[in-house]
């Protein structure tokens, strides 16, 4: 019976989690997720809004187009696909 030690046992970093809208639900068990950020101009600190797309697994094909989104940092699922939606915060009007 082996013990296990400290060194042993690898703590998983926290995975990063974003939240945004659904823009695109036309891909099978995939939803495209706008996330706005707002960030600071290098030069003259206005802050600048700049909206990332991430490619998000959705299994049950559950997202339409407006909903807010949660989604959560995985491994590579595809050739973009890195996220994976963990909960719909809102739905569409």
């Amino acid at each position: 019976m082996a013990e296990e030690t400290t060194e042993q046992i690898v703590e998983r970093t926290a995975r990063k989690v974003r939240e945004g809208t659904v823009v695109s639900n036309k891909m099978d068990k995939t939803a495209v997720v706008a996330v706005v950020s707002r960030v600071p101009h290098a030069k003259y600190n206005k802050m600048i809004i700049q909206t990332t797309k991430l490619y998000a697994h959705d299994e049950t094909n559950d997202t339409n187009i407006g909903d807010k989104v949660r989604v959560m940092e995985t491994r590579a699922l595809s050739k973009k696909k890195r996220w994976r939606v963990i909960d719909v915060l809102e739905r569409a009007k």
